[in-house]
């Protein structure tokens, strides 16, 4: 019996004694080896940046390293990447344009020249996503963090539902939820007619009011109790990804609180899904929101493959492009509109040209979908607004093999970031004043303006370019128009300029407005 036991323990021993060695091998070849020869490899190229070093702290994956922003306001300037943009800006300031970071131990390339970045967005299948976190997967879901055919399909399936003669029929509901607001706002006013508005949560609610009834229609209700789950989910999110401390597959409190969150919402979103989908079986057509649109693409390109199994969405994907249209739809076009009145506040011969051609057009009327096409002024002000405070900061892409981009070779394990904050005002490409806001830069538009080069991407560009940039073009052209209307803006002296990047760039201490109506 003794000599059995023995036998085990030697034979347990015998094991690590043998694994040991190895984990340590590949462990030290993570943490050093492997970081330093890629660095080799980025400096023989004449790439700089700082040295890899065990020291640097972890950085979140899905954030610029380092880039945390301070709670303080600052001058208000349209100069923000210094501020909100600061480890890539700090970067290329110290090393140049041809340069690199750190994103733990993985190096990332910083791409500047309009050619590269071209090539990067067009060459989808070698340069990819980069992988998430499970945390992060939670809210990054459905189109955007899928890669090959699965991105393919879902992407066919999912485009009737952003055609413009889609998104047409949907006007009168940006209109509606834009008045809602007016009335709001209307109520008030002091006895002068003005007041004085914070103007970022009547923002926030006024697009996820808009997502709500363009995606799910009749089930409106039902659509804003999944924001509320969205809104606490990313909450939840943002705060399990700060802890650095917390391992990743440890079950804490916050972490089962967001899986019970992301159940009950997919449970909302499955019971209006099966609704629609029995309505549709019965014959009955629900395309005039964007789930029915989806739902009934996802059925034809189903029937027309044979009642294939292989092709379409399951239920849970369609569940995940749904998070999408709330998350992407509601945070893009907020920050959009609320840096757009800073702007006006800030520019009133801005906000009076835009107010004239909006009454010239529509006078006090709706907006309509013809008349939108004819702002140009407007869509001028929008690019310079997309220009100088884009909704994302930054695209990262990882290689799946060594590849040429121009003149560099990249190895497989290196990331390349495409830095927009730092493209859209370089001053190489935009000129001396490409940091201060000129909307006449877009007056014939932006291949003009770009010199035809891809240094404008605020959407992204090639292939993957975002899907509901229409619909964030023409939410944001009703709005501002109905809101030109009725008041006159200026900014208030208690505004603090303090652009912070979470999921998109907002401004972190509000946007308090003086209205005046007319």
């Amino acid at each position: 019996m003794e000599l059995s036991l023995s036998s085990s323990i030697l034979c347990v021993l015998t094991v690590i004694i043998a694994v040991v060695p190895i984990w340590a091998v590949k462990t030290l070849n993570s943490l050093w080896f492997r970081p330093k020869r890629l660095e080799k490899l980025l400096r023989a190229q004449g790439l700089h940046g700082d040295p890899y070093s065990l020291s640097r702290p972890s950085s979140n994956h899905n954030q610029p390293p380092q880039d945390t922003p301070h709670s303080e306001s600052f001058v208000l300037s349209d100069d923000v990447a210094p501020r909100i943009f600061t480890q890539a800006h700090n970067t290329v300031a110290k090393y140049g344009k041809n340069s690199f970071l750190w994103e733990g131990t993985t190096p990332k390339v910083i791409i500047t020249d309009p050619n590269h970045i071209k090539e990067v967005f067009n060459n989808i299948h070698d340069f990819q996503k980069p992988k998430m976190s499970s945390i992060a997967k939670f809210l990054v879901c459905g189109l955007v963090s899928y890669e090959g055919h699965k991105w393919a399909q879902h992407r066919k399936i999912i485009n009737p539902a952003f055609h413009l003669e889609k998104l047409k029929n949907m006007l009168p509901k940006f209109s509606q939820s834009c008045h809602d607001v007016i009335s709001a706002w209307m109520e008030m006013l002091s006895s002068d007619g003005k007041c004085e508005i914070d103007v970022w949560p009547f923002l926030q609610n006024l697009t996820r009011d808009v997502i709500s009834r363009t995606a799910f229609g009749s089930s409106y209700a039902e659509g804003e109790k999944i924001f509320e789950l969205l809104r606490i989910q990313g909450y939840l999110v943002a705060t399990t990804t700060r802890n650095k401390f917390i391992l990743r597959h440890i079950p804490t409190p916050a972490k089962m609180k967001l899986r019970a969150v992301d159940k009950g919402m997919k449970n909302s979103i499955r019971v209006i899904i099966e609704k629609r989908e029995k309505a549709l079986k019965n014959g009955e057509s629900s395309n005039e929101d964007l789930l029915g649109i989806l739902l009934e693409s996802n059925q034809m390109e189903i029937q027309g493959n044979g009642n294939s199994k292989s092709v379409g969405m399951t239920i849970e994907e369609v569940i995940s492009e749904c998070k999408l249209f709330y998350l992407a739809g509601q945070e893009t076009t907020s920050s959009l509109l609320v840096w757009t009145l800073i702007m006006l506040g800030k520019y009133p011969k801005w906000q009076a040209r835009a107010r004239e051609e909006v009454l010239h057009v529509f006078g006090k009327q709706n907006p309509n979908f013809d008349g939108l096409s004819l702002l140009k002024t407007m869509t001028m002000i929008l690019y310079e607004v997309l220009r100088l405070y884009p909704p994302v900061i930054y695209f990262n892409r990882t290689l799946q093999k060594d590849m040429e981009l121009g003149n560099l070779s990249l190895p497989a394990g290196v990331d390349v970031t495409m830095p927009i904050l730092l493209l859209h005002q370089d001053g190489d490409i935009w000129g001396n004043d490409a940091k201060e806001f000129k909307p006449e830069r877009f007056s014939e538009g932006i291949a003009k303006a770009t010199k035809g080069q891809v240094s404008f991407y605020p959407f992204g560009w090639g292939p993957r370019i975002c899907i509901g940039q229409n619909f964030t073009m023409l939410e944001a052209k009703i709005v501002l128009s109905l809101l030109l209307q009725n008041f006159s803006f200026e900014l208030s002296p208690v505004y603090a300029h303090a652009p912070v990047l979470k999921l998109t760039l907002n401004p972190k201490q509000g946007a308090p407005l003086i209205l005046q109506m007319l």
